[in-house]
């Protein structure tokens, strides 16, 4: 009876090396820390006043944020801008810089959405600018670009 227990002993003795080798290969001896992320590409620096004295302004002008009919009384679409009779303008900050694309800028939603589709526009149920040489419009592109950095 103890020739079955050493028979298993010497087929284990055999084949355990077959067991660890692809561990000992592929190197998982130990753990490691996750590799650095990859550099480069385009960052997001978009400025808090510039938006505040500049951007906010033209969309308060064209109703962007008109009690509930567009993007302030809920929800509507991406984009959700406090209501004109309690602004907040560092949430609208938060929310219109999440209309902003790093890696294409002029194709970010903040400036085609509202921009007419015969001039590069995207679909948007108002279109407040009827082409890219409107001086709001431009001002908006400025605060964008200048946001994006290399």
């Amino acid at each position: 009876m103890n020739r079955v227990p050493n028979q298993r002993w010497r087929s284990f003795a055999r084949h355990w090396p077959w067991f660890a080798l692809p561990g000992a290969l592929l190197g998982c001896a130990t753990p490691t820390s996750p590799p650095a992320p990859p550099g480069g590409g385009t960052a997001l620096h978009l400025d808090y006043a510039t938006f505040a004295s500049a951007v906010e302004p033209i969309l308060v002008a064209h109703g962007c944020d008109a009690g509930g009919d567009c993007h302030g009384g809920g929800i509507r679409g991406t984009l959700e801008l406090s209501p004109e009779t309690a602004k907040d303008t560092v949430y609208d900050f938060g929310q219109v810089s999440l209309q902003v694309t790093s890696n294409f800028p002029d194709q970010s939603p903040i400036l085609t959405r509202p921009l007419a589709d015969s001039a590069g526009g995207t679909a948007h149920s108002v279109k407040v600018f009827a082409d890219t040489n409107d001086a709001q419009w431009r001002t908006i592109r400025a605060w964008v670009r200048a946001g994006v950095s290399r």
